[in-house]
Parts: structure tokens; C-alpha cells; sequence
């Protein structure tokens, strides 16, 4: 028993740190830089941290992609302030861990300066 964990621990100590999965990202799709990016439960207005700050340069320009991070899979309603001023809520977006969700600017509506 003592060798075959010993053989497992040594095997997971060679397979590398890029081995896990995938980052979950975001990509703009928008016709703005969005300046910043939130995720709430749906309908529920609990706005998390600013994604956005996850980029060096703390915004995500048109056709960008940002990684997201501490948000497990699931839907959520995204809030996003982009340079115009601009602010957009689009309900019940799906987000998978590991993949990319987009937010395009024909799913826009409503958006408020």
C-alpha cells in the first residue's frame, strides 16, 4: 500500500501545472472596451468584485479575452461599464468553468449613460 502511494505521489509530482484545466474567460464582443465587468445570481443584484482587474490594464477591449476568476459554473446576470459610459445588464448569461462566454453587442438592450 505504502509503494503504491508513494508511485502516485511521484507520477502527480511530474504533471505540470498546466495540466489543470482551463481558464474560464470572457470575450468582448461589445463595440467598447468595458472598463469594468461584474457577475451576479440571477435577478439577485449581488454584484461581485470587478473582473476587470484581473487584466494589466484593468479594462477588456473589443474582441479581448479576460480571465474570470473565483465564479463557479453556473448562470449569472453580467453588469458591464465600458469607456462610452455606458452601462449594460444582460440577464442569464451561462458560465462553464474552463470555457469562454461572450457577450456580443446585438444581445444589448436597455443599456443605460
Amino acid at each position: 500500500m505504502a509503494k503504491a502511494a508513494a508511485l502516485i505521489a511521484c507520477t502527480l509530482a511530474f504533471i505540470p501545472l498546466g495540466a489543470s484545466a482551463k481558464d474560464t474567460q470572457f470575450w468582448n464582443l461589445t463595440a467598447n472596451t468595458i472598463t469594468s465587468l461584474q457577475l451576479s445570481p440571477p435577478g439577485k443584484n449581488e454584484w461581485g468584485r470587478n473582473q476587470a482587474d484581473n487584466d494589466r490594464d484593468h479594462t477588456v477591449d473589443h474582441d479581448e479575452r479576460l480571465k474570470i476568476t473565483d465564479t463557479a459554473a453556473g448562470i449569472y446576470d453580467v453588469k458591464f461599464v465600458d469607456k462610452s459610459g455606458r452601462t449594460c445588464i444582460v440577464p442569464n448569461v451561462q458560465v462553464k468553468v474552463g470555457a469562454i462566454f461572450t457577450i456580443e453587442e446585438k444581445e444589448l438592450k436597455g443599456c443605460a449613460k
